[in-house]
């Protein structure tokens, strides 16, 4: 068996599937020569984050591929119903980067309520010589503990997001269109206790929520889920956090919500124009920022590549019984 993870694969997983007799490579390949690689190296495996684009050209150019897998949860880099109609399965890893992506989310909002993105901006050039102003301007900050998080989208990352909200003493509303949970488990102290949430529509979470993180990519027909509607709606002051997708939010509109003092702030960590950020997001002082790094941590990786290792010999497993 032939594997190319073209965006990267944890050591202790190309380990194992060597160990199984594979032949795994991990250096990354251009797009525009990606597929001409794949052809010679008789690639059968191709593995992707999100770098990496597996659309119906690459598909149709690589006969011999028979499995694509993606390290996370979205697939919206790959065409997943053309690689089903040629008969090619593609997998994820659904499980393995949501206490990562819920982790970043609440490292943003405690760095929003205090403002900590703006000092950090600041402090290297102006905090020798106007160290009292930048005490006075930035002293106001608010605690998240009482404050109130609504979640969009309760899947696993919405729910570990909602974990660490309610460990840090937040109220926890959530919008999603499939899931009814009135309780979720949290562990504190090598103790498990079941703690209230409240599912609400959108309209409700957007009067009530003091920040507000989105967990879900773009509406079907590609409409924003917070789109200037949406953000007219929200509770004044309210703070944003998106590690989802670019498009769940619309981003002209909220620079307009941020100039009118509607949002007090956003976090954002992936983008429309990824991998070039629209220049007037990246210079928003009241934006704080990250390179989608959301499932970039040693751990996430690790279960990543654990995860992937397992569902590939389950493949083969089943192709080899068949």
């Amino acid at each position: 068996m032939r594997i190319h993870a073209n965006d990267g694969l944890a050591a202790t997983a190309k380990a194992a599937l060597q160990e199984e007799g594979a032949t795994v490579t991990t250096e990354h390949v251009p797009q525009d020569q990606l597929a001409a690689y794949l052809n010679k190296e008789k690639v059968e495996v191709l593995l992707v984050r999100s770098a990496t684009k597996v659309k119906k050209d690459l598909i149709d150019a690589c006969p011999g591929l028979k499995l694509i897998g993606r390290g996370g949860v979205g697939l919206d880099n790959i065409d997943v119903v053309h690689a089903k109609a040629k008969g090619i399965p593609v997998i994820n890893t659904p499980a393995s980067s949501s206490i990562s992506v819920a982790e970043l989310v609440m490292a943003h909002l405690f760095g929003l309520m205090r403002n900590l993105h703006k000092a950090n901006r600041r402090m290297p050039g102006e905090g020798r010589s106007h160290f009292k102003d930048l005490k006075k301007e930035y002293e106001k900050g608010t605690e998240v503990r009482g404050k109130t998080l609504g979640v969009i989208g309760f899947g696993r990352i919405g729910q570990w997001t909602a974990r660490y909200a309610l460990g840090a003493g937040m109220r926890v509303l959530y919008v999603d269109n499939h899931a009814t949970a009135e309780a979720i488990e949290v562990e504190i102290g090598g103790q498990k206790v079941r703690v209230p949430v409240k599912m609400v529509t959108l309209d409700e979470m957007l009067a009530q929520a003091d920040a507000i993180s989105l967990h879900v990519p773009a509406q079907k027909d590609g409409r924003p889920v917070l789109g200037k509607a949406e953000l007219a709606k929200v509770k004044p002051g309210v703070v944003l956090v998106n590690t989802a997708r670019g498009g769940s939010i619309d981003e002209d509109a909220l620079l307009e919500a941020l100039k009118d003092g509607r949002v007090k702030a956003a976090a954002l960590d992936v983008f429309v124009g990824e991998p070039e950020p629209r220049a007037d997001i990246l210079t928003q002082e009241n934006i704080s920022l990250s390179p989608h790094i959301g499932a970039a941590t040693a751990e996430a990786q690790g279960r990543v590549g654990d995860e992937l290792v397992d569902r590939i010999l389950a493949w083969r497993s089943s192709v080899t019984v068949e």
